[in-house]
């Protein structure tokens, strides 16, 4: 549900890996890299704000006078730079792969598919014949039946509400496989919108300048692909197959809506596809898509699916075709000439992002092989970087967070005990995984051809979902993981009751062994603080213990919860990055309250660990400016604005003036009345 890159975002490999392949960055050793400090001890002499007036500023301020985002980012900051060094790292680690004929079977299959990415001058000799058996199928498309296999053909294992709330996919719904909502003993198939080749709704919808010249952009985008790839009237075909994306966009359901799980929570059994959905001959789509035994579905999107089922018969056969032909080029464009590969980041990378520079191709190679053989990766990055002291020490800061948050949840006042006994019940039984998964996976059944990119790149998709859609057959395992261990973020898995923190994230600036305490629980201390706390934020709240969706609270404990969530909401829809765009408070609720219970609880966990030890001088600023500079991060405007639009994640100077919340911080750095971020003690949200 809740995972945090920057911004914290609920992002699993996979939705990673497309925006890194668009040239967007994600997050990325404390190196002196772009002006990136490694200690969070001290704040800059020439800080200018005063910390009450603007926290954010006061720890970050000569660093964000001072450092110039890289040309291949649409963002940089403490994430950035973690998960570029990182990623530096690995690359060595896979190219000196090469020359070690003994390396293990999982191993070749990473050094084979990477190089097999890099060999730019024999994609460039293939030119278009990889992908024109697939272009030649679409083309075969004859009938409404045809249509319906070719569009269940293309399903993928693309997208989740939960784990990471990625709506995205181009393809015209996506699947979800994980455990029932209302049934913890099955897994079950979960089916989204999809469709669109720009990030959400909202970009077909709004009428604004911006708007209006991005879909400009967009559309003739479509029709440099298509003309590229040979096809004839390539700017007509282009304005039917945006036109079609118009109409799929309007039956989609909003960003805030896509997140509220009660609404996503439809059964529909096979049969009620055919009277809720008509259009499309979802039997002939089923068994195209490997779900034609599936009895049972969760449409997370009910007016998506009903609207696109429709326009499936009401549009021409070849706009559809000129779709699917024009999705196909877009998503493989990485893996085709160059030519094709440019076009794509001019779009995605420069006019919907604001990069002025594609990251360097090893930097792609290495994110679509993280893609196809994540655990291969992660196995390899763990054995060489991630030393077993390191998971033993954040081990025993997860214990204490979890008591810290146990403590908080008996000492509240307006919760009753029988829903007290609900919320300990969660953290006695959450599970947290630190560092990789207790089971590699095996990638045995993934063929991996030198000099087959292409070919590769729709193996691996194809493996992954077959992988996917085998659960549906299995019972749920909830110590599974939905991160690799070498991406920078972690996560909260709502339905499983756990919490995943990868080994990338536990270095420096978040965590460092040879740092204080006080840095350490400031920075992935209110991490792990972070994501507990999404087991019990707006959304999490929702599901028990065994990860099953029911109302466990009393309504008076509703009801309180209820109104200091607004008080939340309320204070982050007054900030304004942008004269005319504010911050969505509703859309960023439920990150904004792991944020404020996270640091608080792992304030706690400090002060508790402190007990019996020498008085660290200053110990509550360094946790507090640890925390600060774990946000540390610029965006360029494209970039700040889309995430304002689609994103749950709040911009990180707003999530870092969180600490005004907490009364710990307001003396720790003398912080009086009259100040920009002063709240007098009963205006402080409070709620765990």
């Amino acid at each position: 549900m809740h995972g945090l890159r920057f911004p914290w975002s609920r992002t699993p490999v996979q939705a990673a890996i497309i925006l890194a392949l668009a040239g967007v960055s994600l997050t990325g050793l404390p190196v002196q890299a772009h002006g990136q400090q490694a200690a969070a001890s001290a704040v800059p002499a020439a800080a200018k704000a005063l910390p009450g007036d603007d926290f954010y500023d006061y720890v970050n301020g000569d660093w964000l006078r001072s450092t110039e985002i890289p040309a291949d980012r649409s963002s940089w900051g403490s994430f950035a730079i973690l998960a570029n060094a990182t990623n530096e790292r690995i690359i060595g680690l896979v190219e000196g792969l090469a020359a070690v004929p003994q390396a293990d079977a999982s191993a070749r299959q990473v050094s084979d598919f990477y190089r097999s990415w890099m060999d730019e001058a024999a994609i460039e000799a293939k030119g278009w014949a990889p992908i024109k058996p697939l272009l030649k199928k679409i083309d075969g498309i004859r009938d409404r039946a045809g249509l319906a296999r070719a569009l269940g053909e293309s399903l993928r294992a693309d997208v989740d509400p939960l784990n990471s709330t990625n709506f995205y996919t181009e393809n015209l719904f996506g699947l979800w496989v994980a455990q029932d909502l209302n049934d913890t003993t099955r897994n079950v198939a979960y089916l989204l919108q999809g469709g669109l080749g720009l990030p959400d709704r909202a970009f077909y919808q709004s009428d604004s300048a911006r708007m209006q010249g991005l879909r400009a952009g967009y559309q003739a985008h479509i029709a440099a692909m298509l003309q590229q790839a040979g096809y004839r009237d390539a700017p007509a075909r282009a304005a039917r197959v945006f036109a079609l994306e118009q109409q799929i966009a309007a039956s989609h359901a909003s960003r805030e809506d896509s997140a509220d799980v009660a609404k996503g929570n439809n059964a529909w059994r096979a049969a009620d596809f055919a009277s809720k959905a008509p259009g499309l001959d979802w039997k002939v789509f089923f068994q195209a898509a490997g779900l034609g035994q599936q009895t049972d579905f969760i449409v997370w999107h009910p007016t998506a699916m009903t609207g696109s089922a429709a326009l499936v018969a009401s549009v021409p056969l070849t706009t559809w075709k000129d779709f699917l032909a024009f999705h196909a080029i877009n998503h493989f464009s990485t893996i085709l000439p160059k030519a094709v590969a440019d076009q794509r980041f001019a779009f995605y990378g420069s006019v919907l992002s604001g990069t002025p520079q594609q990251s360097l191709r090893s930097k792609r190679a290495l994110a679509a092989t993280n893609a196809a053989l994540s655990d291969a990766v992660g196995k390899l990055y763990v054995e060489r970087y991630f030393p077993p002291e390191s998971k033993a020490r954040v081990q025993d800061m997860v214990t204490n967070i979890v008591a810290a948050f146990s403590r908080r949840i008996d000492k509240l006042d307006w919760m009753a005990p029988a829903t007290k006994a609900q919320a300990q019940e969660k953290l006695k039984t959450l599970y947290v995984g630190v560092g990789y998964p207790e089971r590699w996976e095996n990638y045995a059944g993934l063929r991996v051809v030198r000099g087959d990119a292409l070919g590769n790149v729709q193996r691996a998709e194809q493996f992954h979902y077959r992988q996917e859609l085998a659960k549906l057959g299995q019972s749920p395992d909830r110590k599974a993981w939905a991160m690799p261990a070498q991406l920078v973020n972690a996560v909260n898995l709502p339905l499983q009751n756990a919490l995943n923190f990868p080994a990338a994230i536990l270095q420096p600036p978040f965590f460092d062994p040879q740092a204080s305490d006080a840095a350490n629980y400031g920075g992935i201390g209110a991490t792990i603080g972070h994501e507990i706390s999404h087991s019990f934020d707006d959304q999490g709240a929702q599901f028990d213990a065994q990860g099953k969706l029911r109302d466990w609270w009393t309504p008076a404990d509703l009801a309180h919860f209820q109104a200091a969530s607004k008080q939340l909401v309320e204070q982050f829809a007054a900030y304004k990055p942008f004269p005319d765009l504010a911050v969505n408070g509703q859309l960023t609720l439920s990150e904004n309250l792991a944020d404020l219970a996270g640091v608080a609880a792992a304030y706690d966990a400090f002060t508790l660990s402190q007990q019996g030890k020498p008085a660290q001088p200053g110990a509550d600023r360094e946790f507090f400016i640890g925390y600060g500079v774990s946000w540390r991060s610029k965006a360029r405007e494209a970039a700040a604005r889309q995430q304002i639009l689609t994103d749950g994640h709040a911009p990180a100077q707003y999530r870092a003036a969180t600490v005004r919340n907490l009364d710990a911080w307001y003396p720790a750095f003398d912080v009086q009345p009259g100040q920009q971020l002063y709240l007098a003690p009963e205006q402080r949200v409070r709620v765990w």
